[in-house]
């Protein structure tokens, strides 16, 4: 099932002043279904209303996605199996090009972002030419990023200010669907309620000026991630799948393109530590809530930094990204200006 975040056509934000506007949830959740969206709550009325949902009834109310994913596995995989009945319910059916799409969760619990692809990692730091952290090996690392900078499909991103090197990454993550402290990772794929576009933009010279005190990237991530265009449940991936437990992994290839231009391009199942072995990490000594937001980190070659001296330049305003995942979509954004 593929899940989306809209406004209706008319309602869009003004986009300069929502570049600036805090970050809050004004979309409604809806079902993507051949390039149509049913409204989520439209969807789970018809669900519980025909009786379809073998005894898994839905909330009365269920208008957003972190509602959806605070449902019970089975009750999302209830509602999943009734997808391709959609086009026969009767229901409204609003075409995906009238509608303004918003990031999937736009203000989830929390973001954690891994460092999880061995090529990225180590070519990042030859090109400083420094070698791999054994350490990097024993366990997977993670930051916490700004859960209430997030952007959406078609946002238009400011230019950081006090940065000259803005750089894209182009990631995967997953979205928590269950409570759970402590989590193995063989039973971690159990809490995944789906899989989204993330592009963790960086501010690379306050990122480097940062680390160098030992705190983490800091402002150097803390002013925008982007998310979208939908949110994809596991079970529209499974032919993709490769491994079970602990070491599961998704064949799919990811890309990015600058200006229209392909930048980068790698896949999913490279990754070194698996999504589950990124959750077992998370989970350790803490919960993880529904909407809580698990990024893989990059893929190799999926920023402007791996590039070393090979780099024309970093982004400018101007510049548009589109981020691709097979199965997952399309994410673009453009940066602007910044403030001065």
């Amino acid at each position: 099932m593929k899940l989306v975040t809209y406004l209706p056509g008319g309602s869009s934000p003004d986009p300069q002043t929502a570049m600036y506007a805090p970050r809050q949830a004004l979309g409604r959740g809806g079902v993507l279904v051949n390039e149509k969206v049913y409204d989520l709550q439209a969807v789970c009325e018809w669900a519980n209303r025909e009786g379809k949902l073998n005894g898994k009834a839905l909330p009365a109310t269920l208008s957003s996605l972190l509602e959806f994913v605070a449902l019970s596995p089975e009750q999302r995989i209830a509602l999943s199996a009734l997808v391709t009945r959609l086009p026969d319910s009767g229901l409204e059916a609003h075409p995906l090009e009238s509608l303004r799409l918003r990031a999937p969760l736009e203000v989830p619990p929390s973001v954690r972002d891994f460092y999880a692809f061995e090529q990225h990692v180590k070519t990042a730091r030859s090109n400083r030419g420094l070698g791999m952290i054994p350490e990097w090996y024993e366990f997977p690392v993670f930051y916490f990023s700004n859960h209430r900078a997030i952007y959406g499909p078609g946002d238009l991103i400011p230019y950081p200010r006090k940065s000259a090197a803005l750089d894209i990454e182009l990631e995967i993550a997953c979205v928590i669907g269950r409570a759970g402290r402590d989590i193995a990772a063989e039973e971690a794929a159990d809490y995944i309620a789906g899989y989204t576009i993330m592009n963790d933009w960086s501010a690379r010279d306050l990122q480097m000026q940062e680390m160098k005190l030992n705190m983490g990237p800091v402002k150097g991530k803390d002013f925008a991630t982007s998310l979208g265009p939908w949110l994809v449940t596991p079970d529209e991936l499974a032919d993709l799948k490769t491994g079970e437990g602990a070491s599961e992994r998704y064949n799919m290839t990811m890309v990015a393109r600058l200006n229209g231009k392909e930048m980068s391009r790698g896949n999913f199942k490279d990754i070194y530590f698996s999504v589950p072995q990124l959750i077992e990490r998370a989970s350790l000594n803490t919960w993880l809530v529904p909407g809580d937001v698990i990024g893989s980190g990059t893929v190799g070659t999926g920023c402007i930094l791996e590039q070393g001296d090979k780099r024309e330049r970093w982004l400018q305003a101007g510049d548009e990204i589109e981020l691709e995942i097979e199965r997952l979509g399309v994410l673009s954004n453009k940066v602007v200006t910044g403030r001065e």
